[in-house]
């Protein structure tokens, strides 16, 4: 593992510094991209206004109409983290402005993926006048052409990449749609939604629908916003922090959903104390185990519950099904990564693989579980209904994978039955035959794009902290902010000796460093192996609450012996 230090602007840094930032602060930002400290003010102010999407008027007036003439409502959800929670915002969000809602979110298993006839049909019977889709839809050609067909009403709001051709009719809101000026491209589905709801009001504050009223505070559904865009693994650009930083605020204030409050609660964890991590890789993945395992409805409805009790009930559902996940997922892990030793000794730039067991809910935690061990796009299938394979994929940087979809459906028609997503995350379905055809384009795709070298995996770092700024201080200041997706946490390296070495939980190692004469806590997690007395290593300076008490544990990320 080869350590290398991000590249800087030295520039930015210098600027950075003039305005008032630290030195180690100014030296953080800049190698993400930062140049001014406007681009980390996280004032919701800051937020481009809604009228910046396109088809948001529109779908604003259509949407006021729908309320003003107390029109059904059903809203479409997918079935993951992001789905589940913009289903959420929109359910409160409507409803608090007098909306009459509902939703309905297709069994993964059953259905497949976004508005299909199949779900339209399904629909019906709850003989809804307006449609709307979230975090999905943009693909659904035949979906809206069916519900036109039925007389009812489709909005779409999504945010992931189009095909060639937009569903019609409907009113579309997408930053990814083409001709959408709006300045953020990442937003996830549940932040496109609470744009649709800021415009809705707006519109509706205009008809005096409120009175002298302002409307409801769209703001109290921060923390869902935070916990969908955080989950789905979205670029944390500006407009993201801005969202996800007012939503920890709210969760820590303990101003969230109960819901929200209940997921913290099943883990163990603090809310007070709450981070991006704690959504990313805590909360996401019980949401995301109702949709993996079972039926997203679970999440949906442990999500817009106001009774506590009921929304314990529903998280300690959640936690059950979250360690059936992991259990499967465990079990397929450890066979596609024997298998990826072979692959990977070959030098082939990507994986694709399927086992007739394996469980299509877990396939897209096998995929990233994969490009994170050996820094290649890889693509897990899984059985899915007549003969289908479902699949979903994870890329590595300079690999857009929705556009190699896009590439093998092009030069091998007939292989790719549906696919989409993003750049980094994608699903994909195709029939079992086709499998092999598509193993081997998807591989000359990537050797086409990829440059020599790429699959070769380095560690960036943001370099060794001088004397004094490893200290309580910063690191309480590294928690407090908005770290993830495109905008990484901090990960810093130096030597250390290694003292007091021993197993915790079976499976993680805990240690005592010493750099100089300076002591700290350490931990290794998922090794069971003892290091070397002198270590090189990259690691994260974390707060560590225990027991009332809070200090500085270095979470050691990678390491190499050092010379003695």
């Amino acid at each position: 593992m080869k350590l290398k230090r991000r590249s800087l602007a030295s520039d930015a840094a210098q600027a950075l510094v003039a305005e008032g930032l630290s030195p180690l602060f100014a030296r953080i930002y800049a190698a993400r991209g930062i140049r001014s400290i406007a681009e980390i003010d996280h004032q919701l102010a800051r937020l481009p206004p809604w009228s910046g999407l396109k088809g948001i008027d529109e779908a604003a007036r259509r949407l006021a109409d729908a309320v003003l003439a107390e029109e059904r409502l059903l809203i479409i959800a997918d079935y993951d983290a992001d789905g589940a929670t913009a289903c959420a915002v929109g359910v409160r969000g409507l409803s608090a402005m007098g909306a009459e809602v509902d939703f309905l979110v297709p069994n993964r298993f059953e259905f497949g993926y976004g508005l299909t006839p199949e779900i339209v049909a399904l629909a019906a019977e709850r003989r809804p006048q307006l449609i709307i889709t979230v975090d999905n839809g943009i693909a659904s050609v035949e979906g809206v052409a069916a519900a036109h067909e039925r007389g009812i009403d489709v909005l779409i709001t999504d945010h992931h990449l189009p095909g060639d051709a937009l569903p019609a009719p409907a009113w579309i809101v997408n930053p990814n749609q083409p001709g959408c000026l709006f300045p953020s491209k990442c937003l996830a589905g549940v932040g496109v939604m609470f744009y649709v709801l800021t415009a809705l009001r707006s519109e509706l504050r205009r008809r005096g629908h409120f009175g002298e009223e302002a409307g409801p505070n769209l703001a109290s559904l921060l923390d869902l916003v935070a916990l969908g865009t955080v989950a789905d693994v979205v670029k944390l650009d500006h407009v993201n922090r801005i969202l996800v930083d007012h939503g920890l605020r709210r969760i820590r204030a303990g101003r969230a959903q109960p819901g929200v409050h209940a997921l913290f609660a099943a883990t163990g964890r603090d809310p007070g104390t709450a981070t991006a991590y704690d959504l990313g890789f805590v909360v996401g993945p019980r949401l995301n185990a109702a949709g993996r395992m079972a039926d997203m409805s679970i999440g949906i409805a442990c999500l817009v519950t106001d009774d506590a009790l009921i929304a314990q009930r529903l998280a300690a559902t959640l936690e059950q099904l979250n360690r059936e996940r992991r259990d499967v997922q465990l079990t397929m892990q450890e066979q596609a990564l024997a298998e990826a030793d072979a692959t990977a000794a070959a030098d082939a730039y990507t994986f694709c693989m399927y086992r007739a067991e394996w469980h299509q809910g877990v396939v897209g935690l096998v995929a990233s579980r994969l490009k994170e061990r050996f820094h290649r796009p890889a693509v897990v299938f899984a059985p899915g209904p007549a003969g289908e394979l479902r699949g979903s994929g994870r890329a590595i940087d300079g690999f857009h994978l929705r556009d190699a979809f896009d590439l093998v459906a092009k030069r091998a028609p007939g292989t790719i039955t549906r696919f989409g997503g993003h750049a980094f995350a994608a699903g994909i379905t195709l029939k079992h035959a086709a499998l092999p055809r598509f193993a081997e384009e998807f591989e000359k795709v990537a050797r086409e794009w990829l440059p020599s070298g790429a699959i070769k995996q380095s560690v960036e770092t943001d370099g060794a902290l001088e004397p004094g700024e490893l200290n309580f201080e910063v690191a309480q200041a590294l928690a407090a902010k908005v770290w993830g997706q495109g905008f990484p946490a901090p990960l810093f390296e130096g030597e250390f000796l290694v003292s007091d070495q021993r197993l915790v939980g079976g499976k993680h190692l805990r240690l005592t460093l010493h750099a100089g004469k300076v002591r700290w806590d350490g931990i290794v997690f998922n090794n069971t192996m003892l290091l070397p007395e002198r270590i090189r290593a990259a690691y994260r300076a974390e707060l560590n609450h225990y027991n009332g008490l809070s200090g500085v544990q270095l979470i050691v990320e990678h390491w190499d012996s050092a010379a003695g």
